[in-house]
């Protein structure tokens, strides 16, 4: 059996950096046959941009891993551009690591002449990678958008063991609620690892797309410390209307995990909860400064890595 060495490849000038050297520091003390190698992205006057891969990757096995605080239209197209440079470089194998996967709430045509900008992507990533690593997708259901494997790790595992170590008192008397119904087989999957059998569930109105108007919640949690999960925090209108409410129906303490923390409309709104949790797929400085508690999936990657290249198993990890 041929043993292709394996190139983690990321951006040295991107917020992605410190989570990819991470993975490497963790893949190099399994074997020293992980590599780390640097992407540049230089922008000419005119706007163009062109990346290119300082160090030779012919028949390695390559993981880029991507920064997806990068604005979405930058975000796909040095996603491309990378994927063709490594491909047209003779790598052995392409995989995309993409902690935060972008255009995934586009996944259907909701109106009149839009596009399937999930499929769109799939495509593009499809034609040149050989398989796509991500985490809490937002609509697993996309990965039949891809000819490629779609491998979506499952963060609940590595929260669940933080939030026991940290936050022991709180999880004693708890309740697990979804913002909103959609999010509800997240919730129960996320209750099932901390034995609680009910949840709540919030049902919510919207005006227009990103501002709801009314929420109300199906579910027990007076008395009760309230535990709201959900996969993307964006504006954060949602979680304030799903903490107003729970406050109003009697609930104790109010937190919120949420895998991809965008906090388009800033941090400092969050300051009603009394526990803010968020994964660190997407890169946000901004957190260093509030009192948001930051949970890292980079050993988490690393070991799927680490199988991928091995063959072994990723369902594994979430057993």
């Amino acid at each position: 059996m041929v043993s292709y060495k394996c190139s983690i490849i990321a951006n040295p000038e991107g917020n992605a950096w410190s989570f990819a050297l991470e993975v490497y520091k963790r893949l190099r003390v399994r074997n020293k046959k992980y590599e780390l190698n640097e992407v540049s992205v230089k922008v000419f006057r005119d706007g163009e941009i062109k990346p290119k891969i300082k160090d030779n990757v012919r028949r390695k096995n390559c993981f880029f891993i991507h920064d997806s605080s990068l604005e979405p239209a930058e975000w796909f197209l040095q996603l491309a551009l990378i994927n063709e440079a490594l491909r047209n470089s003779s790598s052995q194998e392409i995989s995309d690591v993409l902690p935060y996967l972008r255009f995934t709430r586009q996944d259907r045509k909701d109106e009149s002449r839009v596009p399937v900008s999930s499929r769109m992507v799939a495509d593009v990533v499809s034609f040149y990678a050989d398989r796509l690593l991500t985490l809490d997708v937002h609509n697993p259901s996309i990965s039949g958008f891809y000819s490629v494997p779609f491998d979506n790790l499952y963060s609940f595992k590595t929260v669940v063991k933080y939030l026991k170590k940290k936050h022991k008192e709180f999880l004693e008397n708890v309740v697990i609620m979804s913002p909103d119904a959609g999010g509800a087989a997240r919730a129960q999957s996320f209750a099932r690892r901390i034995n609680i059998e009910e949840i709540a569930v919030g049902y919510k109105t919207r005006k227009k797309a990103g501002e709801v108007s009314d929420l109300k919640i199906t579910g027990d949690v007076k008395g009760k410390n309230v535990l709201i999960v959900d996969d993307i925090l964006d504006s954060g209108n949602t979680l304030i209307k799903a903490y107003n409410s729970a406050k109003k129906a009697g609930a104790d303490k109010i937190g919120a995990y949420c895998t991809h923390g965008l906090f388009t409309e800033g941090v400092k709104k969050m300051g009603c909860l009394d526990l803010l949790v968020v994964g660190d797929s997407f890169p946000n400085p901004a957190l260093k400064e509030t009192k948001a508690e930051v949970v890292s999936f980079a050993p988490l990657f690393a070991e799927a890595i680490y199988r991928i290249n091995k063959g072994e198993s990723l369902s594994a990890l979430f057993d």
